[in-house]
C-alpha cells in the first residue's frame, strides 16, 4: 500500500467506525428514554421509536461528539446532547413527510410514520420528539452547570424554529410557487439544513466551555459543510438512485423548485461543494490529529452516495 493509499484509508476507516459507533449509541439512548409505557399512550411511543431508532446517518450527533472530543468532554454526555439534536431532526422528518407538507411515503427505506401508523399519531410523535429534545438538554443529571444547560437549550431552540429549520421549511414551501435566485436558495438551505448542523458543532463547543469568540473557526467549518451537504443532496436528488437513498427522488424538479443544481448546473454545483469542503477543512488548521474525524466528516459529505 502506498503512502497515498494509507492517507486515504485511515480517515475513511476512522469515519466508518465512528458512524457505526454513534448509530449504536444514539439507538441505545432512544431505547432508554422511550420505553413503551404499557398504557393507552403505547401507539405514540411505538411511533416515536419507529422513527427514531435504526435509521439515518446520525451526522448531527457525530458532529457533537467529534467537536466535544476536541475538549475531552465525557462521551456519554456528548451522546445525550447529540441525541437531543437528533430528536429534533427526526421530528422534522416526520412532519416534512406528512401529506400537508412533502407528502412522502418512504423514509430510510421504510414507510413514513403517517403511513405506518396514521397522520394524527405522526403529528403527536413529531411534537413529542421536539419536547424530548429539551427534556434531555435541561436534565440537571446530565449537565450540572445551569449556564451550560441554558446555552445548549437556547442554541437548539434558535436553530429549530422560525429563525432556523422551520423557517427554512417555510421558504421551501414558498419555493414551489416563487422563483428563487441563488442567494435566496442559499439562505433557504442555511436555515433548513445548515442550522441544525451548525447547532451540532456549536453545542460541542459549548460543552467544551469555549467562549463565543473562540468558536469562529468552528462556525466557519459548520457553515461550509452545511451548504456542501445540501448541494450534494440536490445532486443526489437529480442523479441518485432511489433504492440507495431510501426515499423518493427528483421531487424538487417535479415541483418546479429552484435548487443549487438547477441554478448552477451539475458540474458547477459539484465543484462548489468540493470547494466548500476544502474551505471547511482549512478552518481546522489550528488542530492536529484530534480533528481528523471532523475532516473526514467534511469529505464524507461531498463523497456520499445517499
Amino acid at each position: 500500500m502506498t503512502d497515498t493509499d494509507q492517507a486515504t484509508t485511515k480517515p475513511a476507516s476512522l469515519l466508518a467506525d465512528a458512524l457505526v459507533r454513534i448509530s449504536q449509541e444514539v439507538d441505545a439512548c432512544f431505547d432508554t428514554v422511550l420505553p413503551v409505557p404499557g398504557d393507552p399512550r403505547d401507539r405514540l411511543y411505538e411511533a416515536m421509536r419507529y422513527a427514531a431508532i435504526g435509521g439515518g446517518k446520525r451526522l448531527r450527533p457525530l458532529l457533537v461528539t467529534a467537536v466535544s472530543g476536541l475538549f475531552a468532554i465525557d462521551r456519554n454526555v456528548a451522546v445525550r446532547v447529540g441525541s437531543a439534536i437528533e430528536a429534533i431532526h427526526v421530528y422534522s422528518l416526520i412532519h416534512d413527510d406528512l401529506p400537508c407538507m412533502d407528502d412522502d411515503s418512504l423514509r430510510h427505506g421504510k414507510p413514513t410514520v403517517h403511513l405506518a401508523y396514521d397522520e394524527a399519531t405522526a403529528v403527536l410523535a413529531g411534537d413529542s420528539l421536539l419536547s424530548l429534545a429539551f427534556e434531555i438538554l435541561s436534565d440537571p443529571a446530565l449537565i450540572g452547570d445551569p449556564f451550560t444547560r441554558i446555552e445548549l437549550v437556547r442554541t437548539l431552540a434558535m436553530a429549530s424554529g422560525a429563525g432556523g429549520m422551520a423557517g427554512g421549511q417555510m421558504m421551501d414551501m414558498v419555493a414551489e410557487s416563487t422563483a428563487f435566485d441563488l442567494s435566496t436558495v442559499t439562505r433557504l438551505q442555511q436555515l433548513k439544513t445548515g442550522a441544525l448542523l451548525g447547532a451540532a458543532v456549536e453545542m460541542g463547543a459549548i460543552l467544551g466551555k469555549i467562549p463565543p469568540e473562540g468558536r469562529t473557526h468552528l462556525r466557519g467549518y459548520a457553515r461550509d459543510i452545511g451548504l456542501a451537504f445540501q448541494i450534494v443532496d440536490d445532486l443526489l436528488d437529480a442523479e441518485g438512485d432511489e433504492q440507495m437513498a431510501g426515499k423518493a427522488l427528483r421531487k424538487d424538479a417535479d415541483a418546479g423548485k429552484q435548487t443549487f443544481v438547477s441554478l448552477l448546473g451539475v458540474d458547477r454545483a459539484r465543484a462548489q461543494a468540493r470547494h466548500l469542503v476544502d474551505q471547511a477543512i482549512d478552518y481546522l488548521a489550528s488542530y492536529g490529529e484530534e480533528a481528523d474525524l471532523l475532516r473526514a466528516v467534511a469529505r464524507f459529505i461531498v463523497d456520499r452516495d445517499r
